[in-house]
């Protein structure tokens, strides 16, 4: 690649989306060693096999010479690297009202036990300030705060082509790991960015938060047009005419969900403590008050065996945590419904518990309503049977 001249070893500890992405991203050029607990993932990765469900990573690996390798050990992947990206799994905790982020501060312990120089960039999503604290815990300055924004499905293109890159600190070698995401990108105009560590964690939270927003209001213009038998999709088009609001974002769904938007929303709030607010409580109102208002709209059917098609949030995702369906489905269980799902990534032969049948033919026969937050080709045949909300065809 022109311009890259130094090729560097990099760990990254984690390999779902983020990790695994960054993973193929930077082993075209740079030697990259992924930790993981996983032993099921190390094999994977050691064979060539994406861990995620994500079309141009396992294209990259098949295709491409890619410097990447896994292992279980930590002495293998810590003892000498120029960069450790964390990329484990923060989920929120409704008990404490913020992300358990005892991985990341499990994963640096051990980094700096096992290395003297590196530096440690942390790609979890974490609370505001909480890098800051990290350094002063830790009594160095090695650890920054770099977010991401990958789409479930498309981890590697957006790494490939990132809208920004943010980097959490204003050191050389903070300087350095951008110009090096920077020579990666296949985008030679994508924006740099460096600010402090919480002003960068506040911008992941602040950008999925607008995003949960956005998808708020466009449900709850729905909400309104289903309710006074209007055409949502005549009032969509109409208002996104608007150059200013812009025709993207904008198709309806049973409720923001996924691994990140739920979390990040309720993080957020939290960190405002004593600021005054009103939005933000909003938005993360707003998702459950729209649940309630798609199954009551499923219940005026007054079906009698209600079918569940697919878990996914996205299309081409195989990530169901968090699902809105899965809210859906949990709200009409309440309600003592017949259930059946079909989704081809569950094995097992109940979900939630809740059946769940291999057999979309079958799928299809025996239930006289089926929900699906997205359309597909898969359902044509059946779709006077279907209710979604999905306007347009897309995530």
């Amino acid at each position: 690649m022109e311009g890259l001249v130094n090729k560097h070893k990099l760990t990254i500890i984690g390999s779902g989306y983020v990790g695994m992405s960054l993973g193929v991203l930077f082993g075209q050029f740079h030697d990259v060693t992924i930790l993981e607990i996983d032993e099921s993932r190390v094999n994977k990765i050691n064979k060539g096999i994406s861990t995620v469900k994500d079309n141009l990573i396992q294209e990259y690996l098949d295709n491409k010479k890619i410097n990447i390798s896994a292992t279980l050990k930590l002495n293998q992947a810590l003892a000498n690297a120029d960069f450790f990206i964390i990329a484990t799994p923060t989920n929120y905790d409704e008990y404490t009202n913020e992300f358990d982020t005892s991985s990341v501060e499990s994963c640096i312990s051990n980094i700096l036990k096992f290395s003297k120089e590196g530096l440690i960039i942390i790609k979890s999503t974490v609370p505001v300030g909480y890098t800051e604290h990290l350094r002063v815990k830790f009594n160095t300055d090695r650890i920054i705060f770099s977010p991401e924004f990958l789409r479930e499905g498309n981890a590697l293109y957006d790494n490939l082509y990132p809208s920004r890159i943010i980097i959490g600190d204003n050191s050389e070698d903070a300087k350095n790991f951008s110009e090096i995401l920077k020579k990666l990108s296949l985008n030679k105009k994508t924006p740099i960015a460096l600010m402090t560590s919480s002003e960068a964690e506040a911008v992941k939270l602040f950008s999925n938060t607008y995003l949960a927003m956005r998808v708020s209001f466009f449900n709850e213009l729905d909400s309104f047009a289903m309710e006074n038998e209007l055409d949502s999709l005549n009032l969509i088009k109409g208002v996104c005419l608007d150059n200013r609001i812009g025709n993207l974002y904008n198709n309806p769904s049973f409720g923001y969900g996924g691994y990140c938007l739920p979390k990040d929303t309720k993080q957020l709030l939290s960190n405002y403590k004593n600021v005054p607010q009103n939005i933000i409580q909003a938005v993360v109102e707003s998702n459950a008050t729209r649940k309630d208002f798609i199954v009551d709209q499923i219940l005026k059917k007054k079906p009698n065996k209600i079918g569940i098609y697919q878990l996914a949030m996205k299309m081409d995702s195989d990530n169901f945590r968090f699902s809105s369906i899965i809210s859906i489905m949990n709200r009409l269980k309440d309600h003592k419904i017949d259930l059946l799902i079909y989704e081809d990534l569950i094995q097992e032969e109940y979900y939630l518990n809740v059946k769940v049948e291999k057999d979309l033919k079958v799928f299809k026969k025996e239930c006289d309503l089926i929900i699906s937050n997205r359309m597909t080709k898969e359902l044509d045949n059946v779709s006077e049977k279907v209710f979604t909300r999905d306007l347009f065809g897309n995530d």
